[in-house]
């Protein structure tokens, strides 16, 4: 392995959810072809789903779940589960992440600045 002490964070959510947000987000260039067609989104989620089922196989206790849906249920939970994968000493600030100013070039730049929420479960 490249990186034996690399620990890997895998965000999931529903794959309904997940494809809808896809489908609804206006990408620039040719990159996300795939994102315009229910059908064809459905099945790179496939995909999705059977390698990141293959990594947990092949690397069993490096790769940590991290369910969207159960973080926005318990964030305080689950980001204590996850420091502790990471082997990372707890601080209360992770929780207050989106009281940033640091510049964010995505999809969801105005949602990093906002509290957790269940809109969108």
């Amino acid at each position: 392995m490249m990186l034996p002490k690399a620990k890997i964070v895998h965000c999931a959510r529903d794959a309904a959810a997940t494809c809808l947000s896809i489908f609804k987000v206006h990408f620039r260039g040719d990159s996300h072809r795939y994102g315009y067609d229910l059908g064809e989104l459905a099945d790179f989620h496939n995909l999705y789903t059977d390698i990141m089922a293959h990594w947990q196989k092949v690397l069993p206790g490096v790769v940590h779940d991290v369910r969207y849906e159960d973080f926005v249920a318990d964030q305080e939970g689950q980001t204590r589960a996850l420091m502790a994968h990471l082997g990372l000493p707890w601080d209360d600030k992770v929780l207050s992440f989106h009281e940033t100013d640091r510049p964010v070039r995505t999809a969801s730049a105005a949602q990093v600045r906002q509290p957790m929420y269940q809109g969108s479960v």
